[in-house]
């Protein structure tokens, strides 16, 4: 089940709220907590999504603009979540490119996420379901994109995606996931 909303429309932090449920309500196996881990650097525009929506959710999860996971960090980042939260459902949250009908989107789908795929890492696949938020077109010099991307932009659609999942969880919940 794979989901694309526009940040453009009316109330679409509702719908990330409603369908991020719909998708961990669908997720088959047992969890007892959520784990959020947001993917990027604050030193790329483009790849900042993750860290800012990190920051929105404050303690809530792994992956902020003070302590980015990154690269250089996912790997450790990935054995401490899955060393400390054993049994939860992890949702990772990232930037991504795409074609240039679906910039400003964001998609939402049950499934690993595979970080630093626009720009060619070998990362491994980290979360159960995946946020991303459409920030930029693909296609040639991904890296130069990313640099370049409207910063406007990033925190538009990060505002979205933070705003939807702050609905879908009453704070009180937040404070036990983690």
């Amino acid at each position: 089940m794979a989901f694309y909303i526009n940040t453009n429309q009316q109330d679409c932090s509702r719908e990330i709220s409603v369908l991020l449920k719909k998708c961990i309500l669908s997720y088959p196996h047992h969890w007892t907590d959520l784990v959020f881990l947001c993917i990027g650097t604050d030193r790329v525009t483009g790849d900042c999504l993750g860290p800012y929506v990190g920051h929105r959710l404050s303690s809530f999860c792994y992956g902020t603009l003070v302590q980015p996971v990154h690269a250089l960090n996912l790997c450790d980042t990935r054995k401490e979540i899955l060393s400390r939260h054993p049994d939860s459902l992890i949702i990772a949250v990232d930037a991504s490119l795409g074609q240039k009908k679906h910039l400003g989107y964001v998609t939402i789908a049950n499934g690993a996420l595979y970080p630093g795929a626009a720009v060619h890492k070998k990362l491994p696949p980290v979360g159960h379901i995946h946020i991303t938020g459409i920030v930029n077109t693909a296609g040639m010099l991904e890296q130069l994109t990313l640099q370049t991307t409207r910063l406007s932009t990033v925190i538009s659609i990060a505002e979205q995606i933070s705003n939807g999942i702050l609905l879908m969880i009453p704070q009180s919940d937040f404070r036990q996931t983690l």
